[in-house]
């Protein structure tokens, strides 16, 4: 029998996160296996709200075999299909299972650049045609990956995801609007003074429409603008692989400086995609207080609260963003030991803890 509680969250995914209607065309990602409780929960959801479910599979053990025997033309091939899905569908929902981090490990740096760069496109199409999100599945080896159990990441999952979104969603919106009534932003802490400008761009809040947890608001930052350095307490993690100790210097916007403590050869690689990557496709800040820890994995580690990451790559239109590329990469960096947010040079965050009322 199936948890009630992936019944709880398929209700709030359909319902509240993407609004299906009657005769929405609805793709479910079912990306490896142990999604399928979830994909079952939500098709049934769908399908009640009158919508035209349809459940594709994919994983990243295929993703593996592709990278692993495939010549260049293959690795770099967008396919056809997903292409087409991404045309027809109203909304999509992407089911993202957990697997060993360490998967791609011995895939040249270079294969899984030029892989990655063929998702992109794929992505991009997503975000301007269809409504979306996005949510991580645990399993076992999310549970090691995080250091926890697999019951104890389980019950942390549902915590973080059956929650009254509209409620948290409104002291958030009370945040962002002082964000987004300020000019520029400096960041400071740990091996780290970098200020850009947010003039002219737009603010979202992610209050559970686009990712599942979600908790933080997010703006495209003006792109040649980005003056310092910054340094990145939690290690980017890049298909797989974890880039540590990242440290990056911006002059007018462009990464003119970048160095890793581990797999710098990657960081390299990633920036060299094509020109957009050298520049800052999102500023976001984790409002999220009940995610308190980090687990290897984007769509929670994000969301932190008392945190900020920085994308590099594409940025989104809906921030009036206008930076292209093919990649979107978040890096989180942690506040709550040391570091602060400044808004036109007034202190609105220190060491996690927001200073306003």
């Amino acid at each position: 029998m199936i948890d009630n509680r992936w019944y709880q969250l398929a209700e709030i995914i359909v319902n509240y996160s993407t609004q299906v209607k009657r005769g929405d065309r609805v793709l479910i990602t079912m990306m490896e296996t142990e999604t399928f409780p979830l994909a079952k929960a939500i098709y049934a959801e769908a399908v009640k709200a009158g919508g035209l479910p349809f459940v594709e599979f994919q994983s990243a053990y295929l993703e593996r075999d592709l990278m692993k025997h495939g010549d260049e033309e293959q690795v770099a091939w967008v396919c056809e299909m997903q292409e087409k899905g991404m045309e027809w569908a109203d909304v999509y929902i992407g089911l993202r299972g957990a697997r060993n981090p360490n998967e791609f490990s011995d895939i040249d740096a270079k294969v899984i650049a030029s892989h990655k760069e063929s998702m992109g496109r794929i992505s991009a199409l997503r975000n301007d045609l269809t409504r979306w999100l996005l949510i991580r599945v645990p399993n076992e080896s999310f549970a090691q990956q995080a250091g926890t159990s697999y019951e104890e990441m389980m019950d942390f999952f549902f915590n973080a995801t059956l929650r009254d979104w509209e409620k948290d969603a409104q002291r958030w919106y009370e945040i962002n609007e002082k964000f987004q009534a300020a000019e520029t932003v400096r960041i400071t802490g740990r091996e780290t003074d970098i200020t850009f400008s947010t003039k002219g761009r737009l603010y979202e809040v992610a209050d559970g429409r686009l990712n599942m947890p979600d908790g933080e608001l997010f703006t495209a930052p003006v792109d040649d603008s980005a003056e310092g350095t910054i340094y990145f307490e939690f290690p980017g993690v890049y298909v797989g692989r974890l880039v540590e100790g990242i440290r990056l210097e911006f002059r007018k916007g462009e990464v003119v400086k970048a160095t890793a403590e581990k797999n710098e050869d990657l960081l390299k690689q990633i920036l060299a995609v094509d020109e957009g990557a050298k520049r800052l496709g999102e500023f976001g800040v984790g409002l999220n207080f009940g995610i308190d820890r980090f687990v290897y994995d984007i769509l929670y580690d994000e969301k932190i609260g008392g945190t900020i990451h920085l994308a590099l790559g594409r940025a989104y239109k809906e921030n009036n963003g206008i930076n292209q590329s093919a990649i979107h990469w978040d890096i989180i960096k942690d506040l709550r030991e040391e570091g602060a947010i400044y808004l036109d040079g007034e202190k609105v965050m220190e060491k996690g803890k927001f200073l306003f009322d």
